[in-house]
């Protein structure tokens, strides 16, 4: 999405991959079904989970454009608020929080 520029997707897709890594460990801690919920939040605090410091903004701020990015009201808004240097910070964002939720897992 990236290369073909499609620079809010992007953004929706960082969100998906962080969303399915905390599901993963919330499965994982209560070996339950995790609930249906995009809240990055709320997913964290069912896993027992504290990320580091460097990634609770971000977390906060992925997990606050699920419903914009999936639901826009203005299309046209939407894609000029997603710039390729925006993308680019919240995949590497995303990149960085996966890594961390996946260390946390059991081998």
């Amino acid at each position: 999405m990236l290369r073909a520029r499609h620079f809010s997707y992007v953004a929706f897709l960082c969100h998906l991959a962080v969303e399915k890594a905390r599901r993963a460990k919330v499965q994982e801690k209560t070996g339950r079904t995790p609930p249906k919920t995009h809240d990055l939040v709320a997913l964290l605090k069912q896993a027992e989970l504290s990320p580091p410091e460097e990634s609770r903004d971000f977390i906060g701020k992925l997990s606050g454009i699920s419903t914009a990015v999936r639901y826009p009201p203005d299309l046209t808004a939407l894609r000029s608020a997603y710039t390729e240097e925006v993308a680019r910070a919240y995949l590497e964002g995303a990149r960085r929080v996966v890594a961390w939720i996946h260390e946390q897992l059991k081998p």
